[in-house]
């Protein structure tokens, strides 16, 4: 079921040769240029280092870039399943899938165009995308609502004439404080009364400096902004784009949200995965580096039963995630919705145990930036969030569940 082919086997090996010899040797010292050239929330002095650039020209010239993407042409033609274990190795790193141009929200936003956009559209922003030459924002978590449902979403997007006129704020819009944001993919209410409530929504683009587009803010997560990336909050304020900004028409947002996650949710996980494999190689490395009461740190307590089982959770999370990969090439997202929503508990909840014990081994330099850990783990939590909380995902699998035996999940009334 999970044989790879010659050529994807090809794909996985140069990766991981790539990392090891381009990216983890100059890994630590880029963060922590990063870390010094953007300091506070301030994102209109954000920038990053020189060095990305230098990484991203030697991975396009290796053939590993828009690993993503299933396009023979325009990507490099791998199936979701054979570019999942590539996600894993990038998962390692927190810098390596920007040197592939396979970081979200790009990724998912270039599927979006690839899939559902029109020929200018795909010319005027999908080109510079997969070039690396530009990177995208997408809009659609709110502030004011309880966006676990998106059809609660108050942000609208009305035609007016030849226009659309787009109103509303949003937050936890990622990659909104990168200097070469220059495009927002924007979900909206399209107020329709023919159509039903999964019909009303549109997924617009916006150039990132129309007028009425303001950002308000970047958000810190647990006290780090991210920076040069960033996560922000932005208000669209009479924001006015033509109707030819509708990518796949009115009404048809829900419809492409569900595209561009399926791909998506299995990148997230078997980045995850990545980390916590990553974490757990800390974790062994520092624990048998140290000693404690005359042992080494891993035989005191209960750490070798947690190294036992983090090496189990981690295999059952990569099984899952290539089944559901494995369901989405051969049968289609529909036909594994169940594993798409399981993924997508197990493996952030996976990397945020496993990382967990990482940091508790390593003490105070586990808590610091001297390890990615930290930026692991928040990872790991924010993904319990992102793209659909736990809740809502344990709530479409047992609602498949009862929907097998002939029951309805629905609420008598």
């Amino acid at each position: 079921m999970f044989e790879l082919s010659a050529r994807a086997q090809d794909y996985i090996e140069r990766t991981k040769k790539f990392i090891q010899d381009e990216i983890e040797p100059v890994e630590t010292a880029f963060w922590h240029e990063v870390h010094e050239l953007n300091q506070g929330g301030d994102w209109t002095k954000w920038q990053w280092p020189a060095q990305l650039e230098i990484l991203k020209a030697k991975a396009k010239a290796a053939g590993l870039w828009n690993m993503f993407l299933p396009d023979a042409e325009l990507g490099q033609g791998l199936s979701v399943q054979e570019y999942a274990h590539i996600a894993e190795l990038s998962g390692r790193s927190l810098i390596a899938p920007a040197v592939f141009n396979c970081n979200a929200p790009d990724s998912g936003n270039m599927e979006v165009l690839w899939r559902y956009g029109s020929e200018q559209q795909k010319e005027q922003w999908l080109q510079p995308l997969l070039a690396g030459k530009i990177r995208s924002v997408f809009c659609m978590t709110e502030p004011a609502v309880a966006s676990s449902d998106a059809t609660n979403m108050q942000a609208t997007a009305v035609v007016e004439g030849g226009e659309i006129v787009l109103n509303g704020r949003k937050w936890w819009s990622s990659g909104l404080g990168d200097p070469n944001a220059k495009v927002i993919i924007f979900m909206a209410h399209t107020p329709d009364e023919t159509k039903d409530r999964h019909h009303q929504h549109s997924m617009v683009l916006v150039p990132a400096d129309a007028a009425g587009v303001k950002i308000e803010r970047m958000l810190p997560v647990f006290g780090d902004y991210d920076a040069p990336h960033g996560h922000g909050e932005i208000s669209f304020t009479d924001v006015r784009v033509p109707v030819s900004s509708f990518i796949g028409g009115a009404g048809q947002g829900f419809e492409i949200a569900q595209g561009r996650l399926g791909p998506g949710r299995i990148h997230h996980c078997m980045r995850c995965i990545g980390a916590a494999e990553k974490s757990l190689e800390l974790m062994i490395d520092r624990g048998m580096s140290r000693t404690a009461f005359g042992k080494e740190i891993l035989k005191l307590g209960g750490n070798l039963e947690r190294v036992a089982e983090a090496r189990v959770a981690i295999d059952q999370a990569r099984l899952l995630t290539l089944y559901a990969a494995y369901k989405m090439d051969t049968l289609g997202n529909m036909a594994a919705l169940t594993e798409i929503s399981a993924i997508k508990v197990v493996a952030p909840s996976v990397l945020e145990k496993v990382v967990d014990m990482a940091i508790q081994i390593h003490g105070g330099a586990g808590v610091s930036r001297d390890t990615p850990l930290t930026g692991f783990f928040a990872q790991a939590r924010s993904l319990r969030l992102a793209d659909g909380p736990d809740e809502v995902h344990k709530g479409m699998i047992a609602k498949l569940e009862l929907a097998k035996r002939g029951y309805s999940s629905r609420s008598k009334k």
